[in-house]
């Protein structure tokens, strides 16, 4: 790996917008860049309408802070870029986050990925449609959330890049089993600069709603390291997350953590305190999935939270099947459209987080009168 690729700079505070611009002077993000008429491709994560604090989304003010460096460093040719998950309109996801106010403050364009033209294109040894946008910059600048997956374990700068996707592709990358995909996406996107929000992500579901407060941020220049970092301080091997070994094998960088130079600008006040990983798994096993959306899955799981919370998950009567390999078929419960000729389905595509936990627990309840 090339020296320049190997550093990952790390800063605490709480002043996002002030840390955003210190540590992009300390990585000297405009020297990397040069040409001040290149097209920076900027790509947040809104994966849905939910404000930063609840731990699933960028939080504005270090886009903020991007947007203010650029521009101060007489970088004009900028363009923001995101596509919300499947069941989600980027437009709403747009505003409720604040980006809508800070575009139009900036002046800078935002394109909605949901809305623009696929491209076919050979990610090396897989045809992956990806949206124009993302292959029409000069500098794509990757603006992640360092948080967990209810299917992947961890998502930062390789998964994020699903967002500039289109929505059918995204529903295909599940029936493929979703770390091929995200790896070979690695070969069809370039990433020039990532710089991860690690505020307050939610370490245990992609939507947030149990944001672990960390007030970190951190830049690195090549997307594999950045995630073997990631699942270095979320406590994974890196060969749970195959996606990255994937990426690794096809050029797209490494993940040979004991040859980077990982530079700590100041220290935090304290220690954050790690969610337990092993709670995802321990509410998987209710159910039986194939091929689900990012979607469907992950506002099943915090739906299975809360059941449990109050104590209906245990012994729960049958299986929640979900997913799109239960198209066609039969069986007892289901949700989403996915399982419409189920016996019990729950209609949506996806249905809402609320929606699953009120089906679900009106489906115990009606069982538990039945027995």
């Amino acid at each position: 790996m090339e020296d320049s690729k190997k550093e990952i700079l790390v800063l605490y505070g709480e002043d996002y917008k002030e840390m955003t611009l210190r540590i992009l002077e300390e990585a000297d993000l405009a020297g990397q860049i040069g040409d001040r008429r290149k097209r920076i491709g900027i790509k947040p994560n809104l994966v849905s309408a939910v404000p930063a604090s609840e731990g699933a989304t960028t939080h504005p003010e270090v886009v903020e802070g991007l947007l203010v460096y650029l521009k101060e460093h007489g970088f004009e040719n900028l363009v923001l870029m995101e596509g919300s998950w499947v069941g989600e309109k980027t437009a709403y996801a747009f505003e409720v986050c604040g980006y809508r106010e800070l575009t139009e403050r900036f002046g800078v364009p935002f394109v909605d990925a949901q809305k623009e033209r696929p491209v076919t294109v050979d990610c090396k040894g897989m045809e992956l449609h990806i949206c124009a946008c993302a292959l029409d910059v000069d500098f794509m600048i990757n603006v992640p959330v360092m948080k967990g997956h209810c299917q992947t374990h961890i998502t930062c700068a390789l998964k994020n890049m699903k967002g500039l996707l289109p929505n059918p592709e995204k529903r295909r990358f599940h029936t493929k089993g979703l770390h091929g995909p995200i790896g070979h996406l690695a070969a069809g996107i370039r990433q020039d600069f990532i710089l991860v929000d690690s505020i307050c992500g939610d370490l245990s579901f992609e939507d947030g709603g149990n944001p672990t407060v960390m007030n970190r941020i951190f830049t690195a220049k090549d997307p594999v390291l950045c995630d073997a970092y990631v699942c270095r301080l979320l406590g994974y091997k890196t060969e749970e997350v195959p996606y990255i070994g994937i990426a690794e094998s096809l050029g797209a960088g490494s993940a040979d953590l004991s040859c980077a130079v990982i530079r700590k600008l100041n220290q935090p006040d304290a220690r954050a305190v790690l969610p337990d990983r092993r709670k995802v798994l321990r509410l998987s096993e209710a159910v039986d999935e194939v091929d689900s959306c990012s979607a469907c899955y992950g506002y099943l799981i915090p739906a299975l939270d809360l059941l449990d919370k109050e104590g209906l998950l245990q012994d729960f009567p049958e299986k929640i099947c979900i997913g799109q390999g239960y198209k066609g078929k039969t069986g007892i419960l289901g949700i989403g459209n996915c399982t419409r000729e189920f016996a019990h389905s729950l209609k949506g595509c996806p249905p809402t987080e609320t929606e699953m936990y009120e089906f679900l627990k009106t489906y115990r309840r009606q069982r538990e009168t039945i027995s």
